[in-house]
């Protein structure tokens, strides 16, 4: 591409796109019940160690991973897994995946060099992320993406769309100027349903459009202001999908790392969130750089705040703290760098008393999201004044 055609181009925007998947995706089942396996651990013993995996297929669910207890508790888990496939809807035999399935269980305890550490239980980097595109202070193409699915979810629930199942996807992509979202460009649902009875195909897609997508739309422009002239929506663009979920489709935990997250507009730093107990800094601290990239915009010191920890492994404090606003700081990054370091305690217990995370909060968080949630656990969505 020769400079002139770049130039253009960049004056013409850009398209960005991202995905989300729904409660029932395989993945997401895994996420889930490896964060009700922790949340079990918890709520019985708060500092617990967990670390949770899960994976799930035709007709089983296998589960390995390490956890100790001050207390020596120990969980009977497979009651937890089967009411967690149970309430994501997975109750039909014909699926070869329902809350009957098999399930194996190498779950086993924690080294106890990790389990009396109390700095990092391991290297790694976290990124948190805010902006002003939207109320929650999350990027506008993952919130939509979110919220289709979640509306999508609560027509399936309630049976005012028939035939639904709970494996979905939506994928949303918005024209940009610079950093600001301009126009959405398409719009995708692909969803699970069961073998069609008194509904067509067509019919079945319409309901979407017209009970999910318009609605889910309208609850956005309510938040922004965004074209929709060259909006282009398709549901289920390959066709009609009658096996889905983990009969027909392996999931694991932490797979959805981006989806869990935002969408790919922020950078990430590897870790998965889901079955980890709040020593374990891919999920603390990531929380941690949340609310204070979103203290930062709500504040009113930037437009957008992305942070960066970087931890290593035994230590009790962040390596190195790293602040980009993108140009649009109100204070010189250096600055608002020097704010965060005052206002808050950045040590691995001490992000875990300040947020309040070693409760049973965990479940909420490992569909539709970690970050941009309504919910009153969720102390790292709120805003710290500066």
């Amino acid at each position: 591409m020769t400079a002139l055609h770049a130039k253009a181009n960049r004056k013409q925007g850009y398209i960005f796109a991202s995905e989300s998947v729904s409660e029932g995706h395989p993945d997401k089942v895994c996420d889930q019940i490896s964060d009700a396996i922790l949340d079990a651990y918890l709520a019985q013993e708060p500092r617990s160690r967990v670390a949770c995996e899960c994976l799930a297929t035709l007709d089983r669910v296998i589960l390995s991973g390490e956890i100790s207890s001050t207390k020596g508790i120990e969980i009977e888990v497979e009651p937890i897994v089967r009411e967690v496939i149970r309430k994501i809807g997975y109750t039909h035999k014909d699926q070869h995946f329902d809350d009957n399935c098999e399930i194996q269980n190498y779950l086993h305890p924690q080294s106890e060099e990790l389990n009396c550490n109390t700095g990092a239980g391991d290297q790694g980097l976290m990124f948190g992320y805010a902006c002003n595109q939207t109320k929650s202070l999350m990027p506008v193409p993952i919130e939509l993406a979110h919220q289709l699915l979640v509306n999508l979810a609560i027509a399936r629930k309630s049976g005012s769309i028939p035939c639904l199942m709970p494996d979905a996807k939506s994928q949303v992509s918005f024209r940009f100027e610079g950093r600001k979202p301009r126009g959405i460009e398409s719009l995708v649902i692909s969803t699970h349903h069961q073998q069609l009875c008194g509904i067509s195909f067509a019919e079945l897609k319409e309901e979407i459009i017209q009970k999910v997508v318009y609605p889910t739309l309208a609850e956005m422009r309510n938040e922004l202001s965004f074209d929709e002239e060259n909006l282009k929506i398709l549901i289920n663009p390959l066709g009609e999908w009658c096996k889905g979920g983990p009969g027909a489709d392996t999931g694991l935990t932490g797979r959805k790392i981006i989806v869990d997250t935002y969408g790919g507009w922020a950078q990430h730093g590897g870790g998965a969130f889901s079955g980890k107990d709040p020593t374990k800094v891919d999920r603390s601290a990531a929380y941690m750089a949340r609310h204070i990239a979103k203290s930062v915009v709500g504040s009113g010191l930037a437009d957008e705040c992305l942070i960066q920890f970087s931890f290593i492994i035994g230590e009790e404090r962040p390596e190195s703290v790293m602040v980009e606003t993108f140009g649009s700081g109100k204070l010189p990054d250096s600055k608002i760098g020097e704010i965060i370091e005052q206002e808050f305690d950045l040590t691995v217990m001490g992000i875990i008393e300040y947020l309040g995370l070693a409760r049973p909060i965990y479940l909420p968080t490992a569909s539709y999201g970690h970050f941009g949630l309504n919910m009153k656990d969720a102390s790292w969505e709120k805003i710290k004044k500066l």
